[in-house]
C-alpha cells in the first residue's frame, strides 16, 4: 500500500462520524455527543462545542421535567381549589335558601298531585326526648303512656273508621292552660311530631284517630266556664265543657245554648265538626252560635279570632274558618258562645205513620207550610224496635216510622203549633198523635230520640260493629232519598235503622255489621252518599268529614274547591302536624285505596 493510501486511512480513523442528532432520538443523540466530547475531544474546540450543546440539552430536559412536575402539582391544586369553591358555594346557597324567603308559589290552589308527603319524626329517640319536654311543661302526672289510655285516644266502638294499631299515639298530654298548649305545640313543631286534639271523643267519622302516630292532646283539664255575660247573652268556655253541663249552669239564669248533638259531646269537638243536633231546624248549627275562638296554631302561636260583639266587619272571618276544620288548622283552647233566653213554654208531640215515605211527606208539609216548630226528628220502624228492645226508655213504642216534634214559644203559640201539626200528620197518613201535657211527659216522649244510637248499639252481637253516617239534601228531595235508602238497606240484609234531623233535610243511617260484612256496609254508605250528591245534597250534614268522607268532597264540591281547602291547610300548617290526613288528603292515596265513583 502506498504512503498516500496509508495516510488517507489514518485520516479516516482520526475523523469518526458525529453521533446522529435525528429528531427521532434526541436523548440518544445527546448521550453520543456527551461520550464523544468527553473521551476524544477534551480541550478540542469541537469537543467544547459538543459539550456545551450536551449541557444545554440536559438543562432543557431538566427544565421540562421540572415544569411537568409543577404542572401536575398545579393541576392538583387547581382541582382542590375548584372543589373547595363548589363546596363553599353550595353551603352558601343552602344557607341562603333556608334563611331567606322563597318566592311564593303563584298557584291559588294546591292540587293533590303537587303535594310533598309530610316528613314527621316519630322515631323512638325523638318521641322519648319530646316526652321529657312535655313533662317539664305539664308535669309527669299529666303525660300518660298507659296502653288502655292510648287505645282510647285512637278509636271508639262507635267510630265508623277502622283504626290501624300501628298508628296509636306515643303518649297523651293533658294541658291545663292555653300557654301550656302553646308550649306543647312549640315542642312538636321543632321536633316535627304530629298531634291530634281530643275532647269528648264522641265523633263518628274517625276524627280523633291518629294516622301518623305522634301524640294526643287531651283537653280534659280545660273544662271550666270562664265567664258568663248575662246582659250580653254570651259565655266564655274551655274546650272540655260538655254542652249538657253548660245548659245545666245556664238554666239557673233562664238561659240555654241551643246546639244539642249526641250525649257526651264537648265544645271543642262541637266547634271542630261544626255540629248541630235536634234544635238546628229552629236555632241553626254551631256556626251560628260561636262568636270568637282562642286558637293555638301549629307552631305554637296563639290567636284570638275576634272580640265579643254580635256583629263585626273587621277583616277575614277566621272564627267561621276554624269551625268545621276538625282540628286540622289549629287547637281551640277557648270559645265565646252566644246563648239565648229559654222559651216561655215548650212541648213535644209524637206521630206514627204507616210508611217511611208518609212520615217524610209529613215533614215536608210542616216545613213547607212554615209551621215554626223547634225541632222535627224522624225514626224509622227498625229504630223504634231497637229502642223497645233496649228498654232505654220508660214506655213501649209503636214500632212504626215515627216523627218527634218539639214546640217552643209562648203558651198560646205552642198550643197553635200542636194543632197545626196534628192536622198535617192526619192528612199524610198519620196512625197516632200524642203530645206532652207536662214537663215529665215531654221528657219521656223526647227520650226515645236521644237513645237512638245507643239502642242500636245495644242489639249488636259480640264482635260486631256500628257505623253511623249522615247526609243532607234539599227539603224537596228528602222523601225520595229516605225511601230509596230504606229500600237499599233492606236489600243489603244488614241490621240497620234510619234517624235524622229531617226539619233541615239531614238524616242518618245506623248499620250493624261483622268483619265479614265490612265491604257490604261500605257499599251501602257509598250508595247513600252518591245518592245525596246526585240530589244536590252534601256528604255530611253535621258529622263532619274526618277520614270516612274526605274522598267524597271532590264529587260534592269539585276538585278545585278541595284544592283551595288544601292550600288553606298548608298555609296554616305547612309541616302537616295537626290532625294529618283529615278533611283533605295531603299526599297521593295508594292504588285502589279510593273507591270508584
Amino acid at each position: 500500500m502506498s504512503r498516500l493510501a496509508t495516510k488517507s486511512l489514518k485520516g479516516l480513523r482520526l475523523r469518526p462520524s458525529l453521533p446522529s442528532t435525528s429528531p427521532a432520538s434526541p436523548w440518544l443523540a445527546a448521550m453520543r455527543l456527551r461520550r464523544y466530547a468527553s473521551n476524544e475531544h477534551k480541550g478540542n474546540f469541537k469537543g467544547q462545542m459538543v459539550q456545551s450543546i450536551t449541557q444545554r440539552l440536559e438543562r432543557e430536559k431538566a427544565d421540562l421535567e421540572r415544569l411537568g412536575n409543577l404542572g401536575e402539582k398545579k393541576a392538583v391544586g387547581i382541582n382542590w381549589s375548584i372543589t373547595a369553591m363548589v363546596l363553599m358555594f353550595g353551603g352558601m346557597t343552602y344557607f341562603l335558601g333556608t334563611t331567606r324567603p322563597h318566592d311564593p308559589s303563584p298557584a291559588s290552589t294546591l292540587p293533590l298531585s303537587a303535594t310533598v308527603p309530610p316528613r314527621h319524626k316519630t322515631g323512638k329517640a325523638s318521641l322519648e326526648a319530646a316526652w321529657a319536654d312535655f313533662v317539664d311543661i305539664v308535669g309527669e302526672a299529666n303525660v300518660s303512656t298507659l296502653p288502655d289510655n292510648l287505645h282510647a285516644h285512637s278509636t271508639s266502638e262507635w267510630s265508623s273508621h277502622p283504626a290501624d294499631p300501628s298508628h296509636t299515639p306515643f303518649c297523651v298530654v293533658y294541658p291545663s292552660t292555653t300557654d301550656e298548649v302553646s308550649l306543647i305545640m312549640k315542642v312538636c313543631h321543632s321536633r316535627r311530631i304530629p298531634v291530634v286534639g281530643y275532647s269528648g271523643g264522641t265523633s263518628l267519622e274517625g276524627h280523633f284517630t291518629p294516622t301518623r302516630g305522634g301524640i294526643s292532646i287531651d283537653f280534659a283539664h280545660m273544662n271550666q266556664i270562664v265567664a258568663l255575660h248575662k246582659e250580653d247573652l254570651d259565655v266564655v268556655v274551655q274546650p272540655a265543657v260538655g254542652w249538657e253541663n253548660l245548659n245545666e249552669e245556664l238554666a239557673e239564669h233562664n238561659l240555654f245554648f241551643p246546639p244539642d248533638p249526641g250525649p257526651g259531646a264537648m265544645i271543642g269537638g262541637m266547634v271542630g265538626t261544626g255540629c248541630s243536633g235536634t234544635n238546628a231546624y229552629r236555632y241553626g248549627t254551631m256556626r251560628e252560635w260561636v262568636l270568637s275562638l282562642t286558637v293555638v296554631l301549629a307552631d305554637g302561636t296563639v290567636i284570638k279570632t275576634r272580640q265579643r260583639p254580635r256583629k263585626s266587619s273587621a277583616g277575614y272571618d277566621l272564627t267561621k274558618l276554624f269551625i268545621g276544620s276538625e282540628g286540622t288548622l289549629g287547637l281551640v283552647t277557648e270559645a265565646t258562645l252566644k246563648v239565648t233566653v229559654k222559651p216561655a213554654s215548650s212541648s213535644v208531640a209524637v206521630a206514627s205513620f204507616g210508611s217511611i215515605r208518609e212520615a217524610a211527606d209529613c215533614v215536608a208539609r210542616v216545613v213547607g207550610d212554615g209551621v215554626p216548630v223547634a225541632a222535627v226528628e224522624i225514626l224509622d220502624d227498625d229504630q223504634m224496635r231497637f229502642i223497645n228492645a233496649a228498654g232505654a226508655t220508660s214506655r213501649q213504642w209503636k214500632e212504626a216510622p215515627t216523627i218527634f216534634f218539639k214546640f217552643s214559644g209562648t203558651a198560646a203559640g205552642v198550643k197553635e203549633q200542636v194543632a197545626l201539626v196534628r192536622g198535617l200528620a192526619k192528612a199524610n197518613g198519620g196512625l197516632s198523635f200524642d203530645f206532652a201535657r207536662s214537663a215529665d211527659e215531654m221528657t219521656e216522649l223526647w227520650s226515645a230520640r236521644k237513645e237512638a244510637l245507643w239502642s242500636t248499639m245495644a242489639v249488636k252481637k259480640p264482635g260486631e260493629h256500628v257505623w253511623t253516617g249522615d247526609v243532607a239534601v234539599p227539603m224537596s228531595r228528602l222523601p225520595d232519598i229516605i225511601e230509596e235508602t230504606k229500600r237499599d238497606l233492606k236489600s243489603s240484609g244488614l241490621t240497620s235503622s234510619i234517624v235524622g234531623h229531617v226539619g233541615d233535610g239531614n238524616f242518618h243511617i245506623i248499620l250493624v255489621y261483622s268483619d265479614k260484612e265490612r265491604v257490604l256496609a261500605e257499599d251501602c254508605v257509598h250508595r247513600m252518599v252518591k245518592r245525596a250528591i246526585e240530589m244536590e245534597g252534601t256528604v255530611t250534614g253535621e258529622h263532619g268529614v274526618g277520614l270516612v268522607k274526605r274522598d267524597y268532597l271532590n264529587h260534592e264540591l269539585g276538585e278545585s274547591t278541595v284544592d283551595a281547602m288544601r292550600k288553606i291547610k298548608m298555609a296554616f300548617d305547612p309541616l302537616c302536624l295537626l290532625n294529618c290526613d283529615k278533611v283533605v288528603r295531603v299526599q297521593q292515596p295508594a292504588k285502589g285505596e279510593v273507591p270508584e265513583w
